[in-house]
Parts: structure tokens; C-alpha cells; sequence
């Protein structure tokens, strides 16, 4: 029996992304100084996330939208900028009305 929540084995994350994630992973020169934020919003029956992980050389953003193929990663030479594009995103997502039901440490579990 299959149901949305079901694995789809044709798709490899890390075969997908792998371009966008091995520049990110470039730039992580010390594991203390990696900073992770993750927003999640909801807007009627679309939840979508944003997530930003910064260290001292930099950071990347990485936008997951209900609307998109595929989630969006930019990269950035300074993580000030980068946290400034993550404040800004956060604002106008709800100015457009998305709620935000978790702003903080990465989910585990």
C-alpha cells in the first residue's frame, strides 16, 4: 500500500544536490563555529521551510517551497549578508501570509 509519506527510491538527495552541497561544505573550516537556524511556515494547506547555516568563512540558505520542483540553496561569502536575506525572507513571508509555527534549532527526531 503506498501513501504520501513513502520514499520515493529514484530519488537521491545527495545525487541531486550534490553540486550546491559540496560548495556549502567548502567553506566549513570549524565545526564550533557553525551556526543552524530553521524556520517552518504554513500557509493554508502548504508548509514550506528556511533554513540558514552559517560559519565564519560564510553561509548558504536553503528555501523549501511547496510551489517549487526543487528546494533552492544560495550561497554566500558573508554570513551577516546571508543573515540579513533570512531576516528579510522571513518578514515578507509574513507580510504575504505565511505563519511561522517554529523559528529555531534544527528538528531532530
Amino acid at each position: 500500500m503506498s501513501n504520501e509519506f513513502d520514499i520515493d527510491p529514484d530519488f537521491d538527495i545527495e545525487e541531486e544536490f550534490d553540486d550546491e552541497l559540496s560548495e556549502f561544505e567548502d567553506f566549513i573550516d570549524d565545526e564550533d563555529t557553525v551556526t543552524v537556524r530553521t524556520a517552518v511556515l504554513q500557509k493554508n494547506d502548504m508548509m514550506a521551510l528556511l533554513c540558514i547555516k552559517s560559519a565564519t568563512m560564510g553561509a548558504a540558505i536553503c528555501r523549501v517551497d511547496p510551489r517549487e520542483a526543487a528546494p533552492a540553496v544560495q550561497l554566500y561569502d558573508d554570513p551577516n549578508a546571508a543573515l540579513e536575506w533570512f531576516t528579510k525572507s522571513l518578514r515578507t513571508s509574513r507580510l504575504n501570509g505565511w505563519n511561522v509555527v517554529y523559528d529555531g534549532l534544527p528538528l531532530q527526531g
